[in-house]
């Protein structure tokens, strides 16, 4: 059982992170704290399987949990519910069509909360991402307003979502399955959803312990990284959106 906190140290390649087998138990996946938000350091870390989850204030921390939760693209469950509203196909949706904005809008406090962990450097370095080629957004407008949407990194053939919101019920939800399904079409193997939770179990994610995830990484993801383009100007029709049965 880890019972240390690495700082990260710095070398002429870059910071160098910690094993994973050495985060800490409690709290789950604490591995490291320090170094900075460079783009050089979110996809080295990333590429690892490790994301940064801090508060202002505080150092930069750096999570690897275990287990990992997840999506397989394609297989995200349908309620009865959700399939009628996707079928009425009142909505439209995009592909980084609005980054900043929804990242903006993953960073507003939630009701449950006035803080949030998405704090200004923290926007700034998935901008910069963004505008790189490795940070992406997929979104949902309805009568030309967006009211929806969810961001995270693309690295090879993999997805780690990191926030998404909704102003409208069950849209967020949407957002999620309508980029499962084009992950799918484009071959992704896996959607990194990072820690678990009830919602997410009841759309179809599942556990996977650290190093069956990070067996997936290593096979998945290109070295180095390299910029995923996704390019789309105009409203994805919502009729492509399959539903199962």
């Amino acid at each position: 059982m880890s019972l240390i906190l690495h700082e990260l140290q710095c070398s002429k390649s870059g910071y160098i992170f910690p094993p994973t087998s050495e985060a800490l138990d409690d709290p789950n996946g604490l591995l490291a704290f320090g170094g900075n938000l460079s783009a050089a350091t979110l996809i080295t870390a990333y590429k690892r399987g490790i994301f940064p989850w801090y508060s202002e204030g505080d150092p930069i921390l750096w999570w690897s949990p275990n287990p990992r939760t997840v999506f397989t693209p394609g297989d995200i469950h349908v309620s009865r519910k959700l399939g009628s509203q996707i079928r009425k196909a009142d909505f439209a949706i995009t592909l980084d069509h609005a980054f900043e904005q929804v990242i903006n809008h993953c960073s507003e406090p939630r009701k449950q909360s006035a803080d949030t962990w998405l704090i200004p450097e923290m926007r700034d370095a998935y901008i910069n991402l963004h505008h790189q080629g490795f940070a992406h957004s997929i979104e949902i407008w309805q009568r030309g307003k967006l009211v929806a949407g969810l961001y995270g990194m693309a690295l090879g053939k993999v997805f780690f979502g990191e926030s998404m919101f909704s102003h409208v019920s069950n849209m967020s939800k949407i957002a999620l399955y309508s980029l499962s399904e084009q992950l799918r079409l484009w071959g992704y193997a896996l959607i990194d959803a990072q820690v678990a939770s009830p919602h997410l179990f009841t759309m179809g994610a599942r556990e996977i312990p650290r190093p069956e995830f990070e067996e997936i990484l290593l096979n998945s993801i290109p070295e180095p990284p390299l910029p995923d383009k996704w390019l789309y100007s105009d409203s994805l029709p919502s009729s492509n959106i399959h539903l199962p049965g």
